[in-house]
């Protein structure tokens, strides 16, 4: 009588599996940190944003004032190459004059870096001189 042939059976699968869920896994990782990541950058942009826009809006400055603020702030913040896109304007909105500071900026898509003005973000503040 002949005895069957050993088979290996499921000897070494946990190498293959633990590979294919750590894969899995790091991905995931990774997509929630770049999210988290271009939210903390858009995020950021709106509060230079709006208060470039508040030191526009005083009685004693001018709404250039606030976009040279607002690129300070980002400059100090995260870094020059965010702050390249200010614009600061006085317009009226409803009725109300109101200095407008826009943020043009890369959206970080891949670590830091992505296409450049794909994240626009703006601060607004009432006039103090009406």
């Amino acid at each position: 009588m002949s005895r069957p042939a050993r088979t290996r059976g499921d000897r070494g699968s946990a190498v293959v599996d633990f590979v294919l869920v750590s894969v899995l896994v790091s991905s995931l990782f990774l997509a929630v940190f770049q999210v988290g990541l271009a939210l903390h950058v858009r995020n950021t942009l709106i509060a230079c944003a709006a208060e470039g826009a508040r030191l526009g809006a005083r009685a004693d400055t001018t709404p250039d004032d606030g976009a040279a603020r607002a690129r300070a702030l980002i400059s100090a913040s995260l870094s020059s190459r965010w702050a390249q896109g200010v614009s600061a304007s006085e317009r009226p909105v409803g009725g109300v004059r109101v200095v407008q500071v826009d943020v043009a900026a890369p959206l970080p898509v891949l670590g830091w870096f992505g296409p450049s003005g794909a994240l626009a973000v703006r601060g607004r503040a009432f006039a103090e001189r009406q």
